[in-house]
């Protein structure tokens, strides 16, 4: 039995990057790993991973994730992005963590760029403390290791999302399972500071994939509450951008007309739970 399976998503344009994420891998010590490949694009070099998927469209980043987990073997997965490196021994401390707690499902990697700062989005909870381990409502995607059974057991991520907030919808389907997410911050990932704007559809897609959030995982009076606090968000911080404005209600509109299931809102001793760790799912 492998310990951790490593999927590495890649459209195959990082071919540097993508042998040094791997490598960081490898160079873990005291664990068992394979390293898995979701080609998603491109034609990377594929001999340098034990498992290779290809399935021959960009899946997006969920549906490759998921694609990923379902060909692997380990007890744990670990999400890594193809631009991203593990800091020295990781893997080994995470599985004694799992190991010792069997209610946990997630650990959170601290996402730390070349500088060694950790970007405010990378934080979990309202309050931007990235130097103190706790306990987590959510988790970065790319930074990540699962408990597989526990991943399996409430489906993987929901694969239409294809960019954006799936793995805060992963994290509340779990939270409301039962099970616990930690944020390690003596666990590192190393990756480039970036902005999520620089995707062109950012504004529209989360908006949308919010809407399906809210759907998917909120009683309703939340769900409401949920989706008008992101657009005032959205549009105190865009005042100076009104086509980011226009493409957030845009993505809102899309969201309403086609909502996403199943929907099953969670309970409210699951909303309360969220509140004591610090991030009640109305923000």
């Amino acid at each position: 039995m492998v310990d951790v399976s490593v999927v590495v998503l890649t459209m195959g344009d990082r071919p540097q990057e993508l042998a040094d994420a791997i490598g960081s891998a490898r160079d873990q010590a005291g664990v068992s790993i394979e390293v898995v490949l979701v080609v998603n694009g491109g034609t990377p070099d594929t001999s340098i991973a034990d498992v290779v998927v290809e399935p021959g469209e960009n899946l997006g980043i969920p549906g490759g994730r998921n694609a990923g987990a379902d060909a692997s073997n380990g007890t744990l997965v670990c999400f890594l992005d193809d631009d991203g490196a593990l800091a020295d021994s990781v893997l080994a401390p995470a599985l004694e963590a799992f190991t010792a707690y069997d209610r946990l499902a997630v650990i959170g990697l601290r996402v730390v760029d070349p500088s060694g700062a950790t970007a405010r989005r990378h934080v979990p909870g309202l309050r931007s403390d990235a130097d103190t381990s706790r306990a987590a409502t959510s988790f970065p995607g790319g930074a990540s290791i699962v408990r597989r059974t526990t991943f399996d057991q409430v489906g993987g991520l929901c694969g239409p999302f294809r960019y954006g907030l799936e793995e805060t919808d992963l994290a509340w389907r779990l939270l409301d399972a039962g099970w616990d997410i930690q944020y390690r911050a003596d666990l590192q990932m190393t990756h480039p500071r970036t902005s999520p704007t620089r995707h062109k559809a950012f504004f529209v897609d989360t908006a949308r994939n919010r809407v399906w959030l809210a759907h998917r995982t909120l009683p309703i009076p939340l769900a409401v509450v949920y989706v008008t606090a992101w657009t005032l968000v959205t549009t105190a911080r865009n005042l100076r951008r009104p086509g980011a404005i226009i493409a957030h209600l845009r993505g809102t509109a899309v969201g309403l007309r086609g909502p996403i299931g199943p929907r099953r809102p969670m309970r409210w001793r699951t909303v309360w739970k969220m509140a004591r760790l610090g991030r009640p799912p109305v923000i």
